[in-house]
């Protein structure tokens, strides 16, 4: 009996030992405001429907119309860029594959679905991009002969799936939105 109280006692001490065990990673919980929108008419080239969370403000920085749409809640920004076409389509479409296709290197994935509303003559491509990569969401929209508008969303943050994929996938939903109700003002 005495045996076994010593090798309890042994075990107790033994066992205690002074690294402590991690706790596991965890993040912050996440709260998203209601999705409202509103829409925006932008110079007279087009309008669309925007989040009531969100600003756009011009770059004055840039070049024709370079604008983003800020989304302080969620610590990012889509940029867009307008251009007018001059039988240029596809020099602009080419660059977009470009710009998406740079985060090979980083991307577990690019899935690009093809958008078409012909009612509004409104045609393009909405790139995911999977993985800790800079920018997530690409997008283009065309009427293929007069307007090209291309969009680009990037998080100030460290790029990590596992934390800002509820981010992306709320702002996801803000970018099919304004795909969905682009409309390009007439010439």
């Amino acid at each position: 009996m005495k045996l076994i109280r010593l090798a309890f006692i042994l075990f107790l001490f033994l066992s205690c030992g002074d690294k402590p065990t991690p706790k596991a990673k965890g993040y912050f919980r996440i709260s998203f405001p209601e999705k409202k929108y509103h829409l925006v008419e932008e110079r007279g080239l087009y309008t669309f429907q925007l989040p009531i969370y969100a600003t756009l403000k011009d770059d004055d920085t840039a070049q024709y119309s370079w604008q983003n749409i800020y989304f302080p809640k969620q610590n990012g920004q889509l940029h867009l860029t307008y251009f007018p076409l001059k039988e240029n389509l596809a020099e602009y479409v080419e660059d977009t594959h470009k710009f998406v296709y740079k985060h090979t290197i980083k991307a577990d994935g690019i899935n690009m679905k093809e958008y078409r509303a012909p009612e509004r003559k409104v045609y393009g491509a909405l790139y995911d991009i999977e993985g800790n990569t800079a920018s997530s969401i690409q997008f283009y929209l065309t009427d293929s002969t007069h307007h090209f508008l291309r969009g680009s969303l990037y998080l100030n943050e460290k790029p990590n799936k596992d934390s800002l994929n509820v981010v992306i996938d709320f702002l996801r939903e803000d970018v099919a939105r304004l795909m969905q109700t682009l409309e390009w003002e007439t010439n």
